[in-house]
């Protein structure tokens, strides 16, 4: 009896499993393609921004790899130069600064420092050491230091505040709360701007600032302060009058304040005294013009 021969029954099963695998392929794959389609239709990136993007992160993880077969290799001072050189080739160097937070001082200060990185290779910009150059200006309280690739460097700077003028020899300095020194100020400029002066005032200007607290009524009155051999303070109202207070924190601050409750009731502020000691507590001297001796008043019983 002749056998019939079924070879092709196999092929058949195999070719209709193939079909399914692919069929299978191009379902996931259709989902996959619309779900990254929906995903970037979602993102606000145009395709332009797009094709930055991937070729940023294709070439960011170029340069890692190298770096990371370079170090594994023992050559890291190779591998930094060829990871910068492939950086630059690639677009990634420094061509554009972008400086915000600069309102007082004199922003090219800052882009001086910044574009000595100029058509640098970003990988070999020393981020800390650029922050630590614009410390070094006197307006700058503190910057934070930014790569933008390809090719930007983002400075936001936070600038000091102007508090007082310290009044020197030879000119008026504007300075901050600290007593760091900012840039010079015109006596025009100055005006209605709290000053200081004596050796080592900028330095008690933290002092000051608690001690005229004490008194808040007075605080508006004071026009200057004048640090007295380095131990206590002369203070000028606007009257043109001078307070000299004791040494000691919290001494200045009881007769400041002692002095407050005189002026409410005596109105000692404007008047015909032109100067008034309290060094020598609980009294208080004062001096009017014209009289030959300072008038003394015992404050003992002042409230």
């Amino acid at each position: 009896m002749a056998r019939i021969k079924r070879s092709g029954s196999k092929g058949v099963r195999r070719a209709a499993k193939s079909q399914g695998r692919a069929a299978g392929a191009r379902r996931a794959k259709a989902k996959t393609t619309g779900f990254v389609d929906s995903a970037m239709g979602i993102l606000p990136f145009t395709e332009d921004q797009w094709s930055r993007i991937w070729l940023a992160i294709i070439i960011g993880g170029a340069v890692a790899l190298a770096w990371v077969i370079a170090n594994l290799a023992g050559v890291p001072a190779m591998a930094q130069a060829q990871v910068a050189h492939m950086a630059s080739d690639a677009g990634f160097e420094v061509r554009h600064v972008r400086v915000t937070g600069t309102d007082r001082m004199d922003e090219r200060e800052v882009y001086a420092r910044a574009l000595a990185r100029r058509d640098q290779p970003m990988p070999q910009v020393d981020i800390e050491q650029l922050r630590a150059d614009l410390l070094e200006l006197p307006w700058v309280a503190d910057a934070r230091v930014s790569v933008q690739l390809p090719e930007t460097l983002a400075i936001d700077i936070v600038e000091r505040e102007p508090h007082a003028v310290l009044e020197q020899p030879d000119k008026l300095m504007l300075i901050d709360a600290g007593g760091h020194e900012l840039a010079p100020i015109s006596r025009e400029a100055a005006a209605g701007m709290l000053k200081i002066s004596g050796p080592g005032s900028a330095k008690q200007v933290g002092s000051l600032d608690r001690l005229l607290a004490a008194a808040p009524a007075l605080q508006p009155q004071v026009v200057s302060a004048e640090w007295i051999g380095n131990r206590r303070w002369n203070v000028t109202f606007k009257s043109d009058q001078v307070l000299a207070l004791p040494e000691g924190d919290d001494e200045a601050a009881s007769a400041l304040v002692k002095f407050a409750r005189m002026d409410g009731q005596n109105r000692l502020i404007g008047g015909k005294v032109a100067s008034f000691d309290m060094r020598d507590p609980p009294r208080i001297y004062m001096r009017i013009p014209g009289r030959a001796d300072a008038v003394q008043t015992l404050a003992e019983n002042a409230p």
